[in-house]
């Protein structure tokens, strides 16, 4: 405990330390915020008002739209709260209970993004079966199974930094956020240890998903190619573009943040690039649906004529 209480504030790094970009920092994010709010409250306003859309796949996509939500929500309140003070140090009890939710949030979208594959491949390559698959427990046992596994994950790390009390030499966060890498670097370990440990658990819980969903889309195409209709074919397709789309999104910018934290030495450009990964893909999500989803634009064309 007295190690503890010796490092009672973390700092982060700063984006910018030019006080002229510091107003137009405080806008952006909060422009990204607002947009990624407003985006994916209204996927979920769309999907529960509309009984059309209430089958397992919009199921998801909301939960997604909330999970979101969240993971947003971790990191850039706190960053616009930091840049107004001009104040970016947090409590270790707050580093912790930010790495967490973060963890989950990261963690759950993940899985997610595995289970909207898994949904598209038995709807196009089992569909007289389904209904009986994809049935409202079903349902429920996956979202909640992705949830348990976020917690998995979240005690992996936890395991992994019991030594982070011992770091007293140390009160400052490489980022603009407590991710799971920063404090990792926090805890007592040599860079290969450190190294060891993220690339351990970053294989458990990000080349299973991605493995799923290949699998998933491997089936998915192999079922396509095997049809002859060629309007069944562009359906499919313009049904799998939008999931597709954010999945590319999402491992994208997250694969591209990992290699740019390896190839640039600055801890800023690494922060910078950290913002690909947390803000961006929670912000273009729900555009992303909207724009390429039929369903979904009948629906809000549905809403905002009766509310108009």
């Amino acid at each position: 405990m007295q190690n503890t209480t010796s490092v009672p504030e973390l700092h982060f790094i700063q984006l910018s330390e030019d006080p002229d970009l510091q107003p137009v920092l405080f806008g952006l994010f909060l422009s990204m915020y607002i947009l990624a709010l407003f985006g994916n409250l209204l996927i979920i306003l769309t999907v529960s008002s509309d009984s059309h859309l209430h089958t397992p796949m919009y199921f998801f996509l909301s939960s997604l739209s909330m999970v979101d939500i969240g993971f947003i929500s971790t990191t850039v309140p706190r960053v616009i709260v930091d840049i107004q003070t001009h104040c970016p140090v947090i409590s270790y009890v707050g580093c912790l209970t930010q790495m967490s939710l973060f963890i989950i949030f990261a963690c759950m979208d993940s899985m997610l993004l595995t289970v909207m594959a898994f949904d598209r491949f038995v709807a196009i390559c089992h569909p007289l079966h389904y209904q009986a698959i994809m049935n409202p427990s079903c349902c429920g046992v996956l979202l909640l199974g992705s949830f348990l596994l976020s917690l998995v994950e979240l005690l992996l790390h936890y395991v992994s930094i019991l030594k982070f009390s011992n770091c007293a030499h140390i009160t400052e966060i490489s980022n603009f956020f407590c991710g799971p890498s920063e404090v990792l670097k926090l805890a007592n370990f040599d860079t290969a240890t450190n190294n060891i440990v993220r690339f351990c658990i970053g294989a458990l819980f990000g080349l299973l998903p991605v493995s799923g969903i290949i699998f998933s889309y491997f089936k998915i195409v192999s079922s396509i190619m095997r049809s002859s209709s060629s309007s069944g074919k562009q359906k499919t397709f313009s049904t799998c573009g939008s999931h597709l789309s954010i999945v590319c999104l999402f491992y994208g910018t997250g694969v591209g943040v990992y290699f740019s934290s390896s190839l640039l030495h600055s801890p800023r450009s690494n922060a910078v690039a950290s913002v690909m990964y947390t803000v961006v893909p929670p912000m273009l999500n729900p555009f992303i649906y909207s724009l390429r989803n039929k369903d979904i634009k009948t629906a809000l064309c549905n809403i905002l004529s009766r509310a108009f």
